[in-house]
């Protein structure tokens, strides 16, 4: 593996400018205030309710998300250079989601072949020729950086489906400001505390055209056992708009409805939190029972508006996810600012070939896999685990992708035996809407772990507060 760049410190040990003031406050703290400040971050995200769960874990099904006191900072000027290749993505995205529920002259150009669309289970045909409000489908993207270098840095993947993590973000920051208020006396942290209200601006502009006055947004959420209810719940909340499940809405006289104490109200924006699957029996699985019956209908007729749109997925599948330097420059006649990882296509029998020659070396990632499940880092991983992804990517290759191993950036994090870097990755949010809007900073999730490259809180990762310093 190449060099790891910390982003405290220079080659040459020195101190970077955006880490000055953070390097003066960490000279002055003392472990036990370090103690105390952790016991009470961590007591906050009980009474809060912050917790995320571990799939197939018995003991302890619901667990705190870890949190690190020590900041991660990016300059103004570095936050600019990334927000322009952050928002050139989302628009091309959301012109490619257009074109292939519609002409489809991605693939009539050669530029993507019609199976790898066509026969993905991420692509929804029920959503051709649909036109949503505005013409956007991703309205709420997280798309997940990693920095290698000073200047280079890298789109590991795009979650245009329903991206989770917004609620850590807004926590860390809150949690920051309480514990230590003259670290932000002294310099200008932007705000991300107006998220909530960016949210339901971006929301109720995306209203469907048939909508008077003040649109009626609800936070469709399949319930509390689902691993991200707290930040359905956080979010309604914050917004001020209903958090509801699928029994508490209803369709009746071609319009949506919510149950009230009183007289139903007509619902005119649907914030979803559950998957295309489940959304409503009437038109997909049939079984579903957090869903809405009729409300695809509706969506169809223009008369409500999901957010995300249904199919949003064929965006962020990451057999698609190696074509978007293609998809970029396709539709903005650019190219990309932001680079994509290198990337293997299991699929193909040379890719292949070449990934199970090297597999102690690479990352190999299931096409449709999410939160560090089922994934392999090959450098970090015993001979059995690599012989037992063998025989699965021998046996289904077209369900991987492989990567190299990046020399993800550190920055400076608290452990048991003082502070010591860590590896971590970004993830900003973007809201699209009657414009893109894309929050300074996002959620940093570090590994905690000692060497370690996985940062998923499901994996034993844990959280930063992002500063982006304003000049």
């Amino acid at each position: 593996m190449a060099e790891i760049f910390n982003e405290m410190q220079d080659k040459s040990g020195q101190v970077r400018s955006p880490y000055l003031r953070v390097e003066d406050w960490l000279k002055t703290l003392k472990r036990k205030d370090v103690e105390r400040a952790i016991q009470e971050a961590e007591s906050r995200f009980r009474r809060q309710g912050i917790t995320f769960a571990v799939y197939g874990d018995k003991e302890a099904a619901e667990r705190l998300i870890p949190f690190d006191i020590i900041p991660r900072v990016f300059a103004a000027s570095e936050w600019r250079r990334l927000s322009a290749g952050i928002e050139q993505r989302v628009r091309a995205l959301n012109a490619f989601i257009h074109d292939i529920y519609h002409r489809q002259e991605i693939l009539r150009a050669g530029r993507i072949p019609a199976d790898v669309i066509i026969q993905n289970a991420a692509f929804v045909p029920e959503m051709m020729g649909i036109n949503p409000a505005r013409g956007i489908y991703a309205h709420i993207i997280g798309i997940d950086i990693v920095r290698i270098s000073e200047n280079e840095f890298y789109v590991l993947e795009d979650n245009c489906r329903t991206p989770s993590g917004v609620s850590y973000m807004l926590e860390d920051r809150e949690t920051m400001m309480h514990l230590f208020p003259e670290l932000f006396a002294h310099q200008r942290v932007a705000p991300v505390e107006n998220y909530p209200a960016l949210l339901r601006k971006t929301l109720e502009s995306v209203a469907p055209p048939a909508c008077e006055g003040e649109p009626t947004i609800v936070v469709l959420t399949p319930g509390i056992h689902n691993s991200a209810f707290f930040e359905h719940a956080f979010l309604a909340d914050e917004m001020g708009a209903e958090l509801c499940e699928g029994d508490d809405l209803f369709v009746m006289d071609g319009a949506l409805y919510m149950r009230t104490t009183q007289a139903p109200q007509r619902v005119d924006v649907v914030y979803r939190r559950i998957d295309d699957a489940f959304l409503d029996p009437l038109t997909f699985r049939p079984d579903s029972a957090i869903g809405v019956p009729g409300l695809f209908d509706l969506y169809r007729a223009g008369k409500v508006t999901i957010v995300n749109a249904p199919g949003t997925g064929i965006a962020d599948d990451k057999a698609i996810y190696t074509y978007l330097p293609d998809v970029i420059e396709f539709y903005t006649g650019e190219k990309p600012l932001l680079k994509n990882v290198p990337t293997w296509r299991c699929a193909d029998p040379q890719s292949l070939k070449y990934v199970l020659d090297h597999l102690p070396e690479l990352v190999v990632k299931e096409v449709h896999g999410s939160g560090g499940y089922g994934m392999l880092v090959g450098p970090t991983s015993s001979r059995k685990d690599i012989e037992t992804f063998r025989a699965k990517l021998k046996a289904n290759p077209k369900n991987y992708i492989a990567q190299p191993t990046l020399s993800l950036s550190a920055v400076p994090t608290y452990t048991s035996s003082g502070v010591a870097p860590r590896h971590v990755d970004l993830r900003p949010f973007v809201l699209s809407g009657d414009r893109v809007r894309i929050t300074p900073g996002g959620l940093t999730r570090v590994a905690l772990k000692k060497g370690s490259l996985v940062v998923n809180s499901s994996q034993g990762g844990g959280t930063k507060d992002t500063w982006v310093l304003e000049d």
